[in-house]
């Protein structure tokens, strides 16, 4: 086996979405420090995304009456800009070079969790996207300012509907228990007092513009985790992001998503450390450059549209090309993920949750979609006595287990089924 290879895996499958055809043989020979420095390469020409197109949604306005004359059609246009979103997003995910901002903006969605399904306007989570894609590898203090003013969490979390004679709590929990310190790091007297600090949003529904209206505002001085003062949405939030819990929670969220989310993060966890000042490129790189990928016992399972975006770039598909967007977005939906619609404010749960019986059976029909509309030019390039091993290289697995070796070995002349059988093994849908 190769020197760095599960290393190396893991940097293709954690901070970035898998690699293509060729990338992963490449990069064994250039070294870990290349891969490295390769992988964590932010670039703001990605010739990948050269065939990416430009996203231009349209503030379709105020929701007609039901019944109306005018409701069908902006329903139409409601679902046909919701389907261009979320294919916009995945060909991102699946055609750049430099996945690392991709796969950080991902992060941050599953973090700062909010839903379509009640936001309803596609601009306003295009923005929120564009808000999150900016400060995904910035500064935390910086994003945070940016999200209590946006208009799609606003929605999300009932905070236009927060004034000074009826504060709504939404909003501020979240933003402490989820969003910047944690739980159980908080008292049900700071949420109350952050609801107040949180009064005044307004936000037009159609395009998430935000506003703030001083006669809903609350600003008396507030008591909040011990200290007394007058605040408004953006200087609560940097007193949160100041916080010593602030600096674990998000160490904690690092190693939960790229590290392991089974074993306990340990009190020296290089991320924490490079977040001091809450920069968020220096803390992944900490984790990425760390000897933590050596480690055999931190596994992640990929979720459904990080394997789904890998098996893509592996077969050189793109998204918005394949021939029913409805049966995509079906699949997804079956495996209980989909861009743009988390389940609740918490977001998308981990592991075990991705690996039930009935998601592998629909696992394996989706990966046959797949593969029947795809050339599989990289894997029948692969001599077939050499498929079983060099198929690892192919998708950036770390390694076969016997049983894998034997399955594929039986099937190695049917390109077919060996990509079927490759695609849903353990070994791929687990970032071993």
């Amino acid at each position: 086996m190769e020197k760095n290879r599960l290393e190396i895996s893991r940097l293709y499958n954690r901070f970035g979405f898998g690699p293509k055809p060729g990338e992963f043989s490449a990069d064994l020979k250039a070294g870990l420090k290349k891969t490295q420095n390769k992988i964590l390469k932010i670039s703001e020409n990605d010739p990948g995304l050269n065939e990416t197109k430009d996203l231009n949604l349209s503030d379709l306005g105020q929701r007609p009456k039901p019944n109306s004359a005018e409701i069908i059609d902006f329903a139409t246009s409601l679902r046909n800009e919701k389907d261009q979103l979320t294919l916009w997003w995945l060909d991102r995910m699946v055609l750049g070079n430099y996945g690392l901002k991709e796969k950080m903006t991902w992060f941050w969605h599953g973090h700062w969790a909010t839903s379509i399904k009640k936001v309803d306007f596609p601009l306003v989570m295009y923005k929120q996207n564009q808000t999150l894609r900016a400060n995904s590898l910035g500064n935390f203090k910086v994003m945070s300012r940016a999200m209590v003013n946006d208009g799609a969490l606003q929605i999300w979390l009932d905070g236009q509907t927060n004034s000074v004679k009826s504060p709504n709590e939404n909003l501020g929990r979240e933003l402490m228990e989820l969003f910047t310190i944690g739980v159980n790091r908080y008292s049900e007297d700071d949420v109350k007092a952050a609801a107040r600090a949180l009064t005044g949003y307004q936000v037009v529904r159609s395009n998430g513009l935000v506003t703030l209206n001083q006669k809903r505002q609350d600003t008396n001085a507030i008591s909040i985790l011990g200290t007394t003062n007058t605040f408004t949405g953006e200087t609560l939030s940097d007193f949160l992001v100041d916080r010593p819990d602030c600096e674990n929670f998000i160490a904690e969220r690092i190693w939960y998503r790229f590290i392991s989310s089974t074993e306990p993060m340990p009190a020296n966890f290089v991320a924490k450390k490079a977040f001091s000042k809450r920069e968020i490129y220096p803390a992944i790189t900490a984790a990425a450059k760390s000897n933590l990928l050596a480690n055999p016992k931190y596994e992640l399972v990929k979720s459904p549209v990080e394997w789904f975006v890998a098996s893509c770039r592996a077969l050189e598909l793109v998204p918005s090309k394949l021939e029913t967007s409805g049966r995509l977005f079906n699949y997804l939906d079956k495996l209980g993920q989909v861009p743009f619609a988390p389940p609740n404010v918490g977001g998308w749960p981990a592991e075990a949750a991705w690996l039930s019986s009935a998601s592998s059976l629909y696992r394996i029909d989706f990966a046959n979609w797949l593969i029947k509309r795809s050339k599989l030019q990289a894997l029948k390039s692969i001599p077939v006595g050499n498929r079983v091993t060099e198929s690892q290289n192919w998708l950036g697995v770390y390694q076969w287990s016997e049983r894998t070796k034997s399955t594929l070995n039986s099937v190695s002349s049917d390109p077919e089924q060996f990509a079927l059988l490759a695609l849903c093994s353990p070994e791929y849908v687990v970032s071993a």
